[in-house]
Order: structure tokens, then sequence, then C-alpha cells
């Protein structure tokens, strides 16, 4: 028997999340691994701990309404009304009654009389008085951010990066539950084979619009902690970083840098399409992800063709030869705009500096890997962002500056029919929004270093 509730486990959790700057999906997966809560508690701590991330900023608005300016709230009483206001909010089949007797318990439980009087006193007057009206509220930017739960500043950045409309889709999607994917690791079946096994255990899987490699699941549980993970027949990545393989386009004799590798999704990835064959040469600033990279590649039967390193990709080229790669994959640090809805604390912890910083570490990480490629070789930049001072224009500005390399006229046939016409046609890179395919935002760019190497 529990000795908590699924909202005391939620409170815990992002309490974890937003005081000790955790990262909601590893928090998540820990404490339901460990924990024996029904399906239907597990759900619902998700849903919770999602829901309120994502919703801060309107939760916080609502309750500002119901607590003078001056009442200072401890951290733990703030998100105990805010997981409340939610599930008022958007969750349509908990009943009032059950919404404030269960989170005056936790006050009662947790805080003093006082606390508990609050609690009570602040949800039932938003029960009476109801939702307030959002279109009440002025400016529009302000109303923007509040409703959408976005900080103004970013919805500014996507508005005058892309438009108004742009702006608001992004931010609509990032409040949508992710999709489970997984990619099947075809050096050991193929993916119909796998589907089949999924079914036969009661997990619903189609195959993936995005990948050839991919299937989407409807219903999951833990499948990290299933037979079908531990023994190398999948792993856990979204459909839109999948497309990294076929931009990469790699071949069983090559010799391949992955120079910003950690955790390894890609870097197997591309084994996988080698058929474990050639060489591979994975590179991460920290160790323990290169330690995550070799136990991905013993658990998938790829470690013979993938040799991990802790360098810092701004020194590659201090040891290995120039011009001597294949192909040089840099999936490179970025602000991950991208993927808010599957880390949603992301648009709250991140700012215009830290997008500057980034800038600055892209370009060094590119110029300072771009000699390693050999003529006629390839050169992939991706991130999981949809910032363009971190994607197209900082390709724009190394091609600008790099006569030797142009955009790769093949790109575009090397990926899936259903993202071609998304190539652009004359630049040559490929930008996914959150709401193009239910996934992650992603962008990937290929360039082709001439013949000459000059």
């Amino acid at each position: 028997m529990n000795k908590i509730t699924a909202r005391e486990q939620s409170l815990d959790l992002l309490l974890a999340i937003l005081k000790k700057g955790s990262y909601s999906p590893i928090v998540l997966n820990e404490a339901l691994s460990k924990n024996t809560f029904s399906t239907h508690d597990r759900g619902l701590i998700t849903t919770l701990v999602y829901g309120v991330l994502q919703r801060k900023m309107t939760l916080d608005y609502v309750l500002s309404l119901y607590v003078a300016k001056e009442r200072k709230l401890d951290t733990w009483v703030r998100v105990l009304l805010w997981l409340s206001i939610y599930q008022k909010m958007y969750l349509d089949r908990i009943p009032d009654h059950a919404l404030v007797n269960e989170a005056v318990e936790i006050a009662k439980k947790r805080g003093h009389r006082g606390i508990s009087n609050l609690v009570n006193g602040v949800l039932r007057r938003l029960i009476r008085e109801g939702l307030p009206d959002f279109n009440a509220i002025q400016p529009e930017e302000r109303r923007d951010a509040i409703q959408n739960s976005h900080p103004e500043w970013l919805l500014r950045l996507w508005r005058e990066e892309w438009d108004l409309e742009t702006a608001r889709r992004i931010a609509e999607a990032d409040n949508q539950p992710p999709l489970v994917s997984v990619r099947v690791n075809r050096t050991r079946l193929d993916p119909d084979t796998l589907i089949d096994k999924l079914h036969e255990v009661g997990i619903d899987a189609k195959s993936s619009t995005l990948s050839p490699d991919g299937l989407v699941l409807a219903s999951s549980g833990s499948i990290a902690a299933s037979p079908f993970f531990v023994s190398g027949q999948l792993t856990i990545q979204d459909q839109s970083s999948m497309l990294v393989a076929d931009a990469v386009a790699p071949e069983a004799s090559m010799l391949v840098l992955d120079a910003c590798a950690g955790p390894g999704g890609k870097t197997t990835h591309l084994a996988e399409r080698m058929d474990g064959k050639g060489r591979i040469i994975a590179l991460d600033l920290h160790p323990h992800k290169t330690k995550l990279i070799d136990e991905a590649a013993k658990r998938l039967g790829l470690d013979s063709c993938i040799e991990t390193r802790a360098l810092d990709a701004r020194r590659a080229a201090d040891q290995f030869a120039s011009q001597s790669f294949d192909r040089v994959l840099l999936d490179v640090p970025c602000s991950g705009f991208g993927v808010i809805r599957r880390k949603p604390e992301i648009r709250w912890e991140k700012n215009p500096e830290d997008i500057a910083q980034l800038v600055k570490v892209q370009k060094e990480i590119l110029e300072r890997t771009a000699p390693l490629v050999r003529p006629g070789g390839l050169l992939i930049y991706s991130t999981c962002t949809i910032s363009r001072a971190e994607n197209d224009w900082q390709i724009s500005q190394f091609l600008a500056e790099h006569p030797e390399f142009e955009p790769d006229s093949d790109f575009a046939q090397h990926l899936p029919a259903s993202v071609r016409e998304r190539v652009h046609p004359l630049e040559g890179w490929l930008q996914l929004m959150p709401f193009d395919f239910n996934t992650d935002g992603f962008f990937i760019a290929c360039l082709r270093r001439s013949e000459t190497g000059q």
C-alpha cells in the first residue's frame, strides 16, 4: 500500500524539478519505476507533473487573483495550489469536493492550520467564482504569454524569427503531451516483427511516418524496463531525431566522427545503419556520457564498431588528422526549444543570454571540426531547437565564410518522402516544428566538402 497519494507524489516531484533543477523525464521515470502505484495513478502523476510544468504561468496568474500580492507563500504551498487549480482547469473527471479535500489534507499534513485554511479558502473561492476572463488581459503580448504559459521574451523571439501565427502554434504544441516513439534495432529484427511482439504483450505500436526505423507507441508503460529494451531490440528516441541517420547516410566501410555524441542515441543509430561495421568515433565532453554511449552500444550489440572518447569537440582537430573522416556529425549543444513538450521546464530556465552563448559555442565547434571532413565528405549539423540564430542563420554564416562547403544536393533524397519537400530548396536545411508531426522540433543541415577540399 502506498504511503502517499498520487497528488502528494506529484507535489514532491514538482518540488524536485522546480527547486533542485532536476529534469522532469528523469525524475518521473525514477519515481514511477521505484513505486507500486496503480496504472491509473501512474497516469495521473504523469499528467499532473507535466501539466503543472507546462501551465505554470497560467496557474500562477489565476492564483494571483485569489491571494494578496503581499502574502508570501512557501514554494510547496504555491505548488500545491497550482496542482489543485490545474485539476480544476484542465481535468474534467475530478469532483470539486475531492479536489479541495485532498489539497487541504496535504496542507494539514505538511503545514500548520493557517496554511490548510488558506488552501481551503482559495480553492472554494475559485470553485464559487469560476475562472477569469483571459481575453480581458492586456496588452496582447501579456495575454498570449499567460494563456499559452510561455515567457513573453520567448514568444517575442519566435514572432521576430518566424511570425505571430507560428509563435502561437509552437506554444500550443508545447502544451500537448509528447508521443512515445522507439527506434527498431534492424541488426536484430525488422519493424513489423517488433510490432507483432509488442502487440502480443498489449503494447499498441504502429510504424512512424518520419523514419523507416521508428515505431510510435500508444500505450507503452515503462518501455525502458521492458525486455525489448533490455535485450537491445529497441531504443527510445524521438522520430524527428531519427532523421539524422538519413542525413548522415553512412556506409559500412566509412570512418565517422560523432563529435557531440552523448548519450549515444544517434551514434548507435548510425552504427545500426552501418550494420555494425566500419568505425564510429564518438566524443563527448563529459565522461559519464561516454559511459552511457558504451552501455548503449553494448546493449545493442554494436560495441565493436564504436569507440568513445571524453573530449571537447572543439579540440577534436588536436587528436585527429585533417580531412580524415567520411562523415562528421555535429549534434551541437543548443537551447532545446524544440523539446519543450518533453521537458516543459526548459521554457522557464533559459534566457536570451543563454542563446547568445550557445551560438558562440556552436560556431566554435563548426569552425574546429569542419577541417576534419575529407574532400567529398559530409558535415551534418543538427539541433533540437527552433531558434533561427542557432540553426539556419548559423549555417548561412558558416557557408559564407567557408566556400569549400556547400549544401548537399542529395540531402532531400536521403530523407523519407514525408519530409523531403520541407528541405529548403536553396540552402539545403530541414526545420521541423513541434506542430508539424507532433514530434520534437528539430533542425538538420547537410553540407558537402568540395572534392578538392579547398
